[in-house]
């Protein structure tokens, strides 16, 4: 039976989401885009403007689980900060519909598409492309980022036996 899976890279200015569906070894591009909170508003009503678009990328392709990539540490606290408070805009969304979230590290994603975990934007973006055929060319590279994301899990989830723990 195929797993659909969305992929989510988070974001206060840019949240890459992404939906594959993966059955047995096989792959298929479902969708992809971003999600661009209006930059002149609040943080709070930008924070509620992410969460009402994620609702409605879970609402229109009504994915099994969800994977988000895990928070870097910025030199600037105040981005950390921020960038975590949309991070978790990001992982209470899916769970408040009821699927699994699965976090990776950036290296962890960067390893299971390229095989090595300091491969560049570039590389990421090249395998997404060979490993999902139909993925449209011009995607921007947060919505890419997001299809990786997506992958890692479906990869990890067959080495796990498709058990993954929220």
């Amino acid at each position: 039976m195929p797993v659909r899976i969305l992929g989510l890279d988070p974001g206060l200015r840019h949240t890459g989401w992404g939906v594959i569906e993966k059955e047995n070894t096989r792959l298929r591009f479902i969708a992809a885009g971003v999600i661009n909170p209006d930059e002149t508003r609040s943080l709070s009503d930008r924070l509620a403007e992410l969460y009402e678009q994620l609702h409605q990328v879970i609402e229109n392709f009504s994915p099994d689980e969800a994977a988000v990539e895990e928070t870097f540490v910025n030199k600037n606290p105040t981005s950390t900060l921020k960038l975590g408070q949309a991070r978790g805009v990001v992982l209470l969304v899916p769970a408040l519909k009821g699927l699994r979230v699965a976090e990776y590290t950036p290296n962890q994603i960067k390893k299971m598409i390229v095989g090595a975990g300091h491969a560049d934007k570039n590389q990421v973006d090249m395998m997404v492309r060979t490993l999902l055929k139909t993925v449209p060319e011009h995607i921007p590279p947060d919505a890419s980022d997001a299809l990786a994301i997506a992958l890692c899990h479906g990869f990890m989830r067959q080495t796990l036996g498709g058990l993954v723990r929220r």
